[in-house]
């Protein structure tokens, strides 16, 4: 078990934990403050049995996960149609599904769901011979992958759906795709822009890109409308300086002029009381594991494995880009969370399950899988 990165993403946690404390500070009283005080409890809960289900799933051979990558993919698709019926309101989108006791939010596992069941396709669609796939593999993939992020997007949640599609994307390359495909669906998602921007973007969401477009072009915003979020969390970013306020010490944090700084925008929290050190730090920190991540894939001896891996990583690294862009204001506000840090319940349990199969394809990295068809 390699315990040193298994200690950095507890800690990686541990920060985010750290963060949802000074969140929930308040300076006046010098005490937390009686709205949000207990939010830390509840992630370093959730932190905690994240942290066991990630050993557990770590012990589990790749044969188990392949096993139950079908199941999985069929359980969140059948969750996602019940959302559709049966969801439960917040923020505008119908998101979460109450079963029993538990509110759940079934797009979080399904992007780990997607990444098994398409690694498991290619595992058994993969030729003996060595030769390369057929493009109608790649298609079937894509079905794969674009049933689920269809129904992600219908409620609405486009930043889902949009690592849905990602990181089932990777995979695909990963699997082998021709250049002249990646080349030729590059062209078209390019030209598809206006359309999509004009046809399928909701009025929130095209005024959310607007802002984007004005913000790095330098035009005139409306200060108290979409942009209001960034042009504060840019404000907490460079009031933290080079080395930050100090802990407990963030005027932008503490007084809450950033909205959702306790989720989506909590990497200003950390930028205003460690400043650009503890910021570059961190997301040091993750390329680390994204590195370490991608060896694990290029060093297993089965397609299952590397692509799970390559699938589970990508999924990570892809909210972490994205929110780090979306914070600084070079991304279109999406409401993505920063994995590991931002508060969340399903969303942190994900996060935890994806770090337990790439460590699971570290441990049995040298299990073989049958590949069960010849093309």
């Amino acid at each position: 078990m390699p315990w040193g990165i298994i200690f950095l993403i507890v800690g990686v946690g541990l920060v985010g934990v750290a963060m949802l404390f000074s969140v929930g500070w308040d300076p006046v009283a010098q005490a937390p403050s009686a709205s949000e005080a207990g939010l830390w409890r509840e992630q370093l809960t959730r932190l905690g049995i994240g942290f066991v289900i990630m050993i557990g799933l770590a012990l589990l051979p790749l044969g188990i996960w392949s096993r139950l990558s079908w199941l999985a993919y069929l359980g969140v698709v059948v969750l996602l149609v019940l959302v559709d019926f049966f969801g439960i309101m917040g923020g505008g989108a119908a998101r979460w599904l109450k079963i029993g006791p538990l509110i759940i939010q079934p797009s979080e596992p399904a992007k780990l769901a997607v990444t098994l069941a398409v690694a498991s396709y290619y595992q058994r669609m993969m030729p003996l011979n060595g030769r390369s796939l057929p493009f109608w593999v790649h298609l079937g993939a894509l079905v794969i992958i674009l049933i689920p992020a269809a129904l992600v997007f219908k409620q609405p949640n486009l930043s889902t759906a949009l690592a849905l599609t990602a990181s089932g994307v990777f995979i695909v390359f990963f699997a082998g795709i021709g250049y002249r495909y990646v080349i030729g669906a590059l062209v078209a998602g390019v030209a598809a822009i206006p359309a999509i921007y004009t046809f399928v973007l909701e009025p929130y969401q095209r005024e959310r890109v607007d802002t984007l477009i004005a913000g790095i072009t330098g035009q005139t915003t409306n200060g108290l409308g979409e942009s209001y979020q960034i042009e504060q969390a840019k404000i907490a970013i460079g009031a933290g300086g080079f080395n930050g306020r100090g802990y407990l010490q963030g005027i932008q944090s503490q007084q809450e002029y950033v909205p959702e700084q306790h989720t989506d925008f909590i990497l200003t929290v950390i930028a205003e009381e460690f400043g650009f050190i503890g910021s570059v730090g961190l997301l040091t920190v993750f390329g680390f594991l994204f590195v370490w991540s991608f060896r694990v894939a290029a060093r297993n001896r089965s397609w299952f494995g590397r692509l799970a891996t390559i699938g589970a990583t990508s999924t990570i690294g892809f909210f972490t880009i994205f929110n780090s862009g979306m914070v600084l204001g070079l991304l279109p506000v999406l409401g993505m969370p920063l994995p590991l840090i931002s508060y969340g319940g399903t969303a942190l349990i994900t996060v935890m399950a994806c770090f337990g199969l790439i460590l699971s394809a570290h441990l049995h990295r040298d299990e073989k899988l049958t590949t069960h068809r010849v093309i």
